[in-house]
């Protein structure tokens, strides 16, 4: 596929390299092209292509939203509404607020009815719009590993067909999918990144991830 990341910071660059290595045509979305880290990225992967928002959004089959959430509104409409209809997009992004953690749990600018996939989803009413890659850090996004015990990426989203496409990269990615269900889910997984957190932001401790046991 040719895949379309939008979003250039340490999440975007990881996933570009992933889907990359998984075969696919790969585009990095960016503001500005001629920044320090993307120039050594470029150098370092020429493969991986760098464009605009809107140039990343309209030569893609599927994109991924890996901007933070205060942006995402703004980056959409940089990338064009259009240029997300009838696509798969992967929704990466946690609705995280500017304001600092409190004993180490960080702030969300949505509350517990609510979430930013959902807001995502009503600005892209055509867009196939499926959370995943939220409850976890970029390191372990690709191929994680954890002495063999394979973690649990939870995904939501209202297109069963879209959801199965991203199961699908989730295998080759080395997860077990747990399907959550349809958007509004994502006021459950959303949250999941404050628990992710707070380990690392009291102890330095980020090596963990989730994993759905089941009987």
């Amino acid at each position: 596929m040719k895949i379309g990341i939008i979003g250039s910071g340490i999440v975007g660059r990881v996933l570009a390299r992933a889907f990359f290595s998984e075969g696919h045509q790969v585009v990095l979305g960016t503001r500005d092209i001629n920044k320090e880290e993307l120039l050594k990225f470029k150098d370092e992967n020429p493969s991986i292509g760098l464009g605009s928002f809107e140039e990343t959004a309209s030569h893609s089959d599927l994109v991924v939203l890996a901007v933070s959430g205060s942006v995402v509104l703004e980056a959409i409409d940089l990338a064009g509404k259009g240029n997300f209809i009838g696509k798969t997009v992967i929704d990466a992004t946690n609705p995280i607020a500017k304001e600092p953690p409190v004993n180490g749990v960080l702030k969300f600018f949505t509350d517990y009815n609510s979430s930013l996939m959902e807001k995502i989803q009503e600005t892209l009413p055509e867009a196939k719009l499926v959370k995943a890659f939220s409850c976890v850090g970029n390191a372990y996004m690709y191929k994680p590993d954890f002495n063999g015990i394979t973690p649990t990426m939870f995904i939501c989203g209202n297109d069963g067909e879209a959801k199965r496409t991203v199961t699908g990269i989730l295998d080759r990615f080395g997860w077990e999918t747990a399907d959550m269900g349809m958007a509004e889910s994502a006021r459950a997984i959303e949250p999941l990144c404050i628990l992710w957190c707070i380990p690392g932001i009291l102890q330095g401790q980020w090596r963990h991830a989730f994993k759905l046991l089941k009987q």
